[in-house]
């Protein structure tokens, strides 16, 4: 995530955020579509069963590739993958604590809460100015 962030960024100050967006995302479904010819075993038709819902993956997938982008470019890759990552972890942490979309439900105890905290903190002393 980090190399493609900084990458797509690089390509984004030449061309526009939302431009480097469809060309990853164009590039990313061509190599998708020939692994898929190479390698598929699934079955597509069965899309058709899907909750419908889950089908926003790809457009989480536009958002989130500009978010990386954007957050590169005002905080800097450190900073920025930073956040990510406790921003992914708590929502992970909820999706576990609550079973959301089909998972197992799992504890979340103060222990992980602490462990966020502690990351959370680590950004805070990494971004401070002293």
């Amino acid at each position: 995530m980090s190399l493609q962030g900084v990458f797509n960024t690089r390509v984004s100050e030449k061309i526009g955020l939302w431009e480097t967006n469809a060309f990853v995302q164009f590039t990313g479904l061509i190599l998708t579509l020939i692994i898929l010819l190479l390698a598929g075993n699934g079955n597509l038709k069965a899309i058709k069963d899907v909750n419908k819902f889950y089908l926003l993956g790809g457009v989480l997938g536009a958002i989130i590739i500009f978010s990386v982008m954007l957050g590169i470019t005002k905080m800097g890759p450190t900073c920025s993958i930073s956040i990510i990552l406790v921003a992914q972890l708590l929502a992970a942490g909820i999706i576990d604590r609550f079973g959301l979309f089909g998972a197992t439900q799992l504890r979340f105890g103060i222990s992980k809460f602490l462990g966020v905290g502690i990351m959370i903190l680590g950004i805070i002393i990494f971004k401070w100015k002293g």
